[in-house]
């Protein structure tokens, strides 16, 4: 028996410029790491809930928040800017009545 590590990775995560402004998504879906931390973070979402939600498998939940956690300062500061910039369409009506914000 062979005593040395494997390592193995779940590879989940892509980045294209081409595909949700360059923004981190799940591959094989259009679902950001940003949307899956802030149904996490903001919404209070547990893994089963974000995974029904977005139509994803767990393994890809748990993919998209390990990757969360690894870039977290960066992410952080684009989920800031993406609710302010929301909060502007809102306060000018700009968008739907579906809004996740309050």
């Amino acid at each position: 028996m062979d005593n040395q590590e494997q390592v193995q990775a779940i590879q989940v995560i892509a980045i294209n410029p081409k595909v949700r402004s360059g923004r981190p998504f799940i591959i094989g879906t259009s679902v950001t790491v940003t949307d899956v931390a802030m149904a996490k973070n903001y919404h209070n979402q547990d893994a089963d809930g974000i995974a029904d939600w977005y139509g994803l498998t767990l393994p890809q939940v748990y993919g998209a928040l390990a990757y969360y956690y690894e870039h977290k300062a960066q992410l952080d500061q684009s989920m800031r800017a993406q609710i302010k910039q929301a909060e502007n369409f809102k306060e000018k009506r700009i968008g739907n009545g579906n809004s996740l914000l309050p």
